[in-house]
């Protein structure tokens, strides 16, 4: 692929296949080789991404655009460090159990960055990497954690759909319906269109 036509979000986001060791969740954990995952494989997980002014997310056209097409009414900052966060260790573990949501999961670096690991339809881990001026949106239904990255910093701003509700369900909840229709709408889409082909 030529330089010409390469993504511009990459640069702010980028993710890969995770490795199994235990070591500090916080190091990159690729694969021996590296095994990289583009922005579009993200997208048919449903995973969304943009790259953004994160230098102007107050006056920034783009964002204000996303947000009105996509209903986000409600906005907050919250900045994940030792020194910002209360019971930082305990809000960190939690933040890595794996989990769901019934509803999305938008966040948008302002400064620094962090870990979204997300299940591809296998069930293996995709690091997420979302640095400064990145914004992903997790689908509701979709199995993931978050985790800082070595820099121990990240300033985000988390968007919701009306009153928000951070609620985590860790696994396993396949009985909720967000689940399920995640599967039905990414996962078993899929299966179906491989029939499909298979039998074309």
């Amino acid at each position: 692929m030529g330089s010409a036509c390469k993504d511009d979000r990459e640069e702010v986001i980028q993710a890969w296949y995770m490795d199994d060791s235990n070591e500090d969740q916080r190091l990159p954990h690729h694969r021996e080789p590296k095994e990289f995952v583009s922005l579009d494989k993200l997208a048919e997980l449903g995973v969304l991404s943009w790259r953004l002014d994160a230098d102007n997310y107050e006056t920034d056209e783009a964002l204000k655009k996303i947000r009105e097409s996509r209903g986000y009414t409600y906005v907050d900052i919250c900045e994940v460090c030792p020194e910002k966060l209360p019971n930082y260790e305990e809000k960190i573990k939690n933040f890595f159990e794996e989990h769901l949501h019934t509803d999305e999961e938008i966040r948008y670096s302002i400064a620094g960055s962090g870990y979204f690991d997300v299940r591809d339809h296998n069930d293996a881990w995709i690091r997420v990497w979302v640095k400064k001026g990145g914004m992903i949106v997790l689908p509701a239904g979709i199995y993931h954690r978050f985790t800082l990255d070595t820099d121990n910093y990240i300033k985000a701003m988390r968007l919701f759909v009306g009153d928000p509700i951070w609620t985590p369900f860790n696994r396993p909840h396949d009985d909720l319906p967000a689940r399920k229709e995640y599967l039905e709408t990414f996962v078993q889409k899929e299966d179906a269109g491989t029939a499909v082909d298979a039998a074309a």
